[in-house]
């Protein structure tokens, strides 16, 4: 009787651990997701601003030549 208690506790502690580590693994796949939608906004961000900086150097080079 004793030992098929301590059996169900065991189990239980595997599948509980076994459960802890599948939820850390999605939380980590959503982190992962969150923080790569964040660099592809950086990245659009850098893009429109190396453009609004080319456009700026085009006007000061025109405005030169005058």
């Amino acid at each position: 009787m004793a030992w098929e208690q301590q059996a169900a506790v065991i189990l239980a502690v595997i599948i509980g651990t076994l459960f802890a580590i599948v939820y850390a693994l999605r939380v980590l796949i959503l982190l992962e997701r969150r923080i790569a939608r964040i660099d592809m906004h950086i990245e659009l961000m850098a893009k429109s601003i190396l453009k609004d900086e080319e456009e700026i150097e085009s006007m000061l080079k025109k405005h030169k030549k005058r």
